[in-house]
C-alpha cells in the first residue's frame, strides 16, 4: 500500500507551521516557494482534505493540519531518534541500556556513575528498575535486563551468563524497641520466632514460581515489595523478619531497630553482577569496568 504522507511533506509542514509562511518555510528549507506549495497541495489532493487557510499573510493550519502535524512531528522525532540509535548500533554503543538492581542493595551507588557515563555519551536511553529475589535472575535469562547488580550466585551457572562476585551480605534478625521478642532468652529459638508475624519482600519474577527466603513464621505474613519497605514496616513494628546488615547500620545506631541473636542464623550471602557474555556493547562494558572499580565489588 503506497501512503501519501512522507517525511518530506511533514518537514515541509512542520517549517511553515514554525515559520508562519510557505516562503519563510522554503527559505529555511532552502527551496524555492514553487516546490513548498506543491508538497502541500498534493498531500491536501491524496489526503482529500484542506491541511492550510490564510489569515492574512500567515498560513494558519485547519483542525486536520493540526491533528496531522502534531503526530507528524512525533514520526519526525521518532525517525531522528531511530537515526541516531543505528549510529551509535553501528559503533559499539547500545542505544538503550537497562540496569536491574536486586533490592537487598541501596541503589544510591549507581547514580554517581550514571552522572559520570552521562559526561561521556549523554544521549544513551537508561532504563533502572528493582528486581527481587528470583526476579534478578530472571531479569538477565529473559533478556529484560543487560546488567544486573545484585543476583544471587548461581549453584549451576547458566550457559551464557558472566557472573562476578561484588560483595557479601551478611542478614540481622531485627525487631522494632518495644517488641516482646526483646524480652525473650536469647539467642531466639526458631520455635518462638515462628509465632510471630514475618514481613516478606514479594518476588518480582514473572515467569517462574515466586520464591521465598529467610521466613520462619506460621502465622500469616505481611508483603511488601522492596526491601527498603521492609525495613520501614519492621522499624513501626508491623512484623519480624532477617534485613541486611549493610542496609539497617543506621537504624541499629538511631535505636529504631534492635537486633537479636537466634539459634538459626542466616549464612553470609554472596551477591553477583551478571550480563550475558553475547553481549559486547560498549555501555555494557563501560559499566562494568566502573563498577569493578567501585568500593562494595569484592577482589578477585
Amino acid at each position: 500500500m503506497k501512503y501519501p504522507i512522507t517525511l518530506d511533506a511533514l518537514e515541509v509542514l512542520d517549517a511553515i507551521d514554525r515559520k508562519g509562511s510557505f516562503a519563510a518555510a522554503a527559505n529555511e528549507l532552502f527551496r524555492v516557494p514553487s516546490a513548498i506549495s506543491y508538497t502541500v497541495q498534493k498531500l491536501e489532493q491524496d489526503l482529500d482534505v484542506v491541511l492550510f487557510r490564510k489569515e492574512g499573510r500567515r498560513a494558519v493550519l485547519t483542525q486536520a493540519g493540526k491533528l496531522l502535524l502534531e503526530q507528524g512531528r512525533e514520526i519526525l522525532e521518532a525517525t531522528e531518534r531511530l537515526a541516531i540509535a543505528t549510529k551509535k548500533t553501528h559503533s559499539g554503543w547500545e542505544p538503550v541500556f537497562n540496569i536491574a538492581i536486586d533490592s537487598i542493595l541501596n541503589f544510591d551507588f549507581i547514580y554517581p556513575l550514571i552522572a559520570k557515563f552521562y559526561t561521556v555519551l549523554p544521549t544513551i536511553e537508561i532504563n533502572i528498575y528493582e528486581e527481587v529475589l528470583g526476579g534478578a535472575q530472571e531479569a538477565i535469562t529473559s533478556n529484560r535486563a543487560d546488567l544486573v547488580i545484585g543476583a544471587g550466585v548461581e549453584a549451576t551457572p547458566s550457559q551464557g551468563i558472566n557472573y562476578q562476585n561484588i560483595r557479601k551480605i551478611e542478614w540481622i534478625f531485627a525487631v522494632a524497641p518495644g517488641h516482646e521478642l526483646t524480652q525473650a532468652a536469647q539467642p531466639l529459638s526458631r520455635q518462638l520466632i515462628e509465632q510471630h508475624r514475618f514481613i516478606v519482600v514479594r518476588d518480582s519474577s514473572r515467569n517462574q514460581a515466586p520464591q521465598s527466603h529467610r521466613v520462619f513464621s506460621k502465622r500469616p505474613v505481611l508483603s511488601v515489595q522492596s526491601i527498603t519497605e521492609k525495613i520501614q514496616a519492621q522499624c513501626l513494628g508491623l512484623g519480624v523478619g532477617f534485613l541486611p546488615a549493610h542496609r539497617i547500620q543506621d537504624k541499629l545506631e538511631q535505636g529504631l531497630l534492635i537486633a537479636l541473636p537466634v539459634e538459626n542464623t542466616i549464612p553470609i550471602e554472596t551477591i553477583t553482577m551478571a550480563w550475558k557474555t553475547a553481549n559486547k556493547g560498549r555501555v555494557l562494558r563501560w559499566f562494568i569496568d566502573q563498577l569493578s572499580q567501585h568500593n562494595f565489588i569484592m577482589p578477585s
